[in-house]
C-alpha cells in the first residue's frame, strides 16, 4: 500500500506555519484506484505511435480489464491473426481504428482470427522505470 507521508523541510525561515502542518497521512492503494476487477485485469505495455490520438504513447502501461462492460469504440487489446494490437474497436461495423492520420481502419473479415483480450480502462505514462518493472517488460 502506498502511503502519502507529509515531510516538512525547515530551512531556518520563521513566520507562517507550513500548510502541511495539519496534513494527515492518507492511505492510498493504487490497486484500488486503478483496477476495478483484480482477478480479470492484466497490465501490458504499448508499443508504437498509432494510438497517440487517444493519449496512449509508446512505452505506456495499459491496464486491461477483461470484465469491463464493452461499448462501441472502446480502446481494446486484441489478438488479430496472432498479433496483439491495441486499437479502437467499432463493434457495430467490426472495424479496428487507429486515431492517427497515417493509419487506415482495418475491417475484420471472414479470414481473420480475432479475439478481444480486454478493454483498456487506464493507461499510465512512465517517466522512470523501476528495476522490477524493467525486468517484467523484457
Amino acid at each position: 500500500m502506498l502511503r502519502i507521508i507529509p515531510v516538512i523541510a525547515q530551512a531556518g525561515i520563521t513566520g507562517f506555519e507550513s500548510p502541511a502542518a495539519e496534513y494527515r497521512q492518507l492511505g492510498l492503494d493504487l490497486d484500488e484506484l486503478l483496477i476495478d476487477h483484480p482477478t480479470a485485469t492484466f497490465i501490458g505495455q504499448a508499443q508504437g505511435e498509432s494510438m497517440t490520438g487517444v493519449g496512449i504513447f509508446d512505452g505506456d502501461l495499459l491496464i486491461v480489464d477483461r470484465a469491463a462492460a464493452p461499448t462501441s469504440l472502446d480502446v481494446v487489446v486484441a489478438n488479430l491473426n496472432g498479433v496483439f494490437v491495441c486499437k479502437l474497436f467499432d463493434r457495430k461495423a467490426m472495424v479496428l481504428v487507429s486515431p492517427g492520420k497515417h493509419q487506415q481502419p482495418y475491417v475484420l473479415g471472414e479470414g481473420d482470427t480475432f479475439e478481444e483480450e480486454g478493454i483498456v480502462v487506464r493507461s499510465v505514462r512512465m517517466h522512470r522505470y523501476t528495476r522490477q518493472l524493467r525486468q517484467c517488460l523484457r
